[in-house]
């Protein structure tokens, strides 16, 4: 069980809120006594140069922290009027975010502060050393770094032990479930793999959309058959030193699902946003989802739902109260922008505004997330209480999938989804053609 991530997940139900006490420099030169040397302070914020920064990052569109981000970054230009800040946003569902992100790294075209995922999607530009180490920044502000949940500055950390991104809110995802519908149809929650077939069988056979998710974006349909298979342990080791049986057993679930009639009958051509959409009108009795989605739904829909662990597939070696989730993605430096003395310091402060506890409470209180800092969550639904619970009780909090494996391996993971199901290609052949794909991207 990975302890100090259960900790995290457990006290922050219990933790109170504290708010960042900050202070502007004074803009007027303090009167000197008779015999001493004027003391200069730092003059108005209205008297610096100029200064244009460019974030990027996915709180933009229908994301649920989308005004309180805005919000965010109006307080920090109010208090700065030197600073123009460009709020650069695109949906982490969307496929072109990751290739966005990479062509701005390789092509000189970096954002000054990135929004992104920590692990294996930042190893690129991260080992290109695009981004600063932010070890010896966090030294240097005690403040800032004591702000954190020490929890979340270790999960933050590459595979050199550095951290390069600041975390902000983390994340639990799980099979979400509404809870009238289930009702309704007289069938019990689905705990174990027994239970959610026999109510993939009912609600196929009334019209009732079982199990609402994409083939083509089915990041979280991978991520939880994978790790409910597999179990954490072969999950966090990936597919380069070999490959467990158990990972063509996580698709061999996927086709029993579907041979079931779990999934939308437009499931080959909608996209995680239709999907979601399904669930949130009521349409689909259950999606797997992350908290950054509860705030997009319905009230209707939301105040009815649950959220449990995936149950463990058939024969597989997970234990069916095992979770995804974590602190995966955070606010990286650009390296240009450090070494540019006319961002430098500015970008050091908008960074740690943006990773404030202050900022920390508002984000997650609108998003459902879990918190980097010692703050109160305020505001949230019973489910989002109940996916603290569950993240509380899990029996161990894995990164998911896609952080342990390559971009292509996991694209090609993603891609084999539909042959799959409908026969077309074995689970083995699959799993197979992946591990030739992480070779390949290894060497």
């Amino acid at each position: 069980m990975k302890r100090t991530s259960m900790l995290l997940m457990s006290v922050m139900l219990l933790l109170s809120m504290f708010l960042a006490a900050c202070g502007n420099s004074g803009s007027t030169n303090t009167p000197a006594a008779e015999g001493e040397t004027p003391k200069t302070e730092t003059p108005p914020a209205e008297e610096n140069a100029p200064v244009s920064l460019r974030v990027f990052s996915t709180f933009g569109g229908t994301d649920a922290a989308r005004e309180a981000f805005q919000a965010a970054l109006d307080e920090f230009t109010a208090a700065h009027p030197n600073v123009k800040i460009e709020n650069d946003t695109m949906s982490a569902n969307d496929d072109g975010f990751r290739t966005k992100v990479n062509t701005d790294m390789n092509s000189g075209n970096e954002p000054d502060l990135l929004f992104y995922f920590i692990g294996a999607d930042a190893e690129g530009f991260v080992n290109a050393g695009k981004v600063v180490p932010l070890n010896e920044i966090l030294d240097a502000n005690a403040d800032w770094k004591n702000g954190f949940i020490p929890d979340a500055l270790e999960l933050a950390k590459q595979k050199d032990g550095n951290i390069y991104a600041a975390p902000l809110t983390g994340f639990y995802e799980g099979l979400f479930v509404n809870k009238k519908i289930f009702e309704e149809n007289g069938l019990e929650l689905p705990t174990d793999w027994a239970k959610l077939t026999t109510a993939v069988k009912t609600l196929s056979a009334k019209g009732i959309i079982p199990l609402s998710v994409p083939f083509d974006q089915s990041h979280y349909l991978i991520e939880h058959t994978i790790l409910s298979a597999a179990g954490p342990e072969s999950q966090s080791k990936g597919l380069i030193d070999g490959i467990d049986p158990n990972w063509e057993k996580a698709y061999a679930a996927m086709k029993e699902l579907y041979d079931l009639g779990a999934f939308p009958k437009d499931a080959a051509t909608i996209d995680l946003s239709m999907s979601g959409n399904y669930y949130s009108e009521g349409l689909a009795a259950m999606t797997i989802e992350g908290s950054w989605a509860v705030g997009g739904w319905s009230d209707d829909t939301r105040d009815n739902s649950t959220v449990l662990p995936f149950p463990t597939v058939p024969d597989g070696a997970g234990s069916g109260n095992d979770i995804v989730g974590g602190f995966g993605s955070g606010f990286y430096l650009s390296k240009s922008t450090y070494d540019d003395a006319a961002k430098k310091d500015t970008a050091v402060e908008l960074l740690k505004h943006l990773t404030s506890p202050a900022t920390i409470q508002k984000i997650a209180s609108a998003n459902g997330g879990t918190p980097a800092a010692d703050v109160e969550v305020t505001g949230l639904a019973q489910v989002a209480l109940d996916g603290f619970a569950m993240a509380a009780k899990a029996d161990s909090i894995s990164a998911p999938v896609d952080s342990k494996v390559s971009q292509e391996t996991f694209g090609n993971l993603r891609a084999s989804v539909q042959p799959v199901v409908e026969g077309k290609k074995t689970p083995t052949q699959a799993i197979e053609e992946a591990k030739k794909t992480e070779d390949a991207n290894k060497k």
